[in-house]
């Protein structure tokens, strides 16, 4: 299996392209789209990489997939599926999260059925990238839509999971919830001890000087510093809570939601020909 990843320092978001060495079909997982939020400046720097490497590669992106609708950056996939006419494939409880946010952006263009992606995977649902084998498990916890493709031996977890050393998602969004990431973290940790793991994000903790992105089951059981072995449910449910309720909301959570529930694309133009990104503003403390 051809497998690259590329790491996008303004978000901390690992980017994968998986391939297949024989058919040369390839998936592209959580591409970001950069945005500059002081000069709302949209970029397709990071994503045309990716996709050059694939055309250098000689591979044919037939899949894009995203493991939920991030908070934290702009999806790609819509930009992917224009350049290349790849399926836009995510986990089929995005319409739940479409249904919280409609509202909150009063997205009135939008229909939260999911229709305006290609794809939505059910849990337990197998499909292929050319002659590799690929499953999905829906792992909700951070947000109700998660979801991790398994493809071959390699899980790719989105935000669930992170390295061993930085531990596991907050579940304080709508929808997310503690107990439920725990019971997806142990479905995920009851693959082959073998399995490599590769996670959404990386934010180098204290005693590391090198981002990484790459793990197995089994050093997750082992050393995860949130969930190894031995955590109870109560116990991880405790921790995650009262490290939930400090945590900062995420830097590009309004623009990156907002154009996720869409798919990746833009709010559709107004008037004058231009394309705003709203800023729902509360008076409350």
């Amino acid at each position: 299996m051809i497998l690259q990843s590329y790491f996008d320092p303004d978000t901390f978001t690992v980017t994968y392209l998986v391939g297949d060495p024989e058919t040369r079909q390839a998936a592209i997982i959580d591409p970001v789209l950069d945005f500059d939020p002081k000069a709302g400046k949209l970029s397709t720097r990071s994503v045309d990489r990716v996709l050059g490497e694939a055309s250098q590669l000689g591979l044919n992106v037939q899949w894009v997939l995203d493991t939920h609708a991030h908070a934290d950056h702009l999806s790609a996939a819509d930009y992917v599926r224009r350049m290349v006419g790849a399926r836009y494939g995510i986990g089929d409880q995005i319409v739940s999260v479409q249904k919280v946010f409609k509202p909150v952006f009063n997205a009135k263009d939008l229909i939260p059925n999911g229709g305006v992606f290609d794809h939505l995977f059910k849990d337990g649902e197998t499909f292929s990238i050319g002659s590799l084998s690929a499953k999905v498990l829906h792992t909700p916890g951070h947000t109700p839509a998660c979801v991790t493709f398994v493809i071959e031996d390699a899980a790719f977890v989105g935000d669930t999971l992170f390295m061993p050393d930085y531990g596991t998602a907050r579940t304080d969004f709508p929808g997310g919830d503690a107990r439920t990431l725990y019971r997806s973290i142990r479905k995920i940790l009851d693959l082959p001890e073998t399995t490599r793991i590769f996670v959404g994000h990386d934010y180098l903790p204290e005693g590391r000087t090198e981002y990484q992105w790459e793990t197995t089951v089994a050093e997750q059981r082992a050393s995860n510093i949130h969930i190894h072995d031995g955590v109870s449910e109560d116990a991880f449910v405790e921790m995650r809570e009262a490290r939930d309720a400090g945590l900062a909301s995420p830097r590009l959570i309004l623009p990156s939601l907002q154009v996720n529930i869409r798919a990746g694309a833009l709010p559709p133009e107004e008037e004058d020909g231009k394309t705003y990104l709203k800023i729902p503003v509360s008076n409350g403390t």
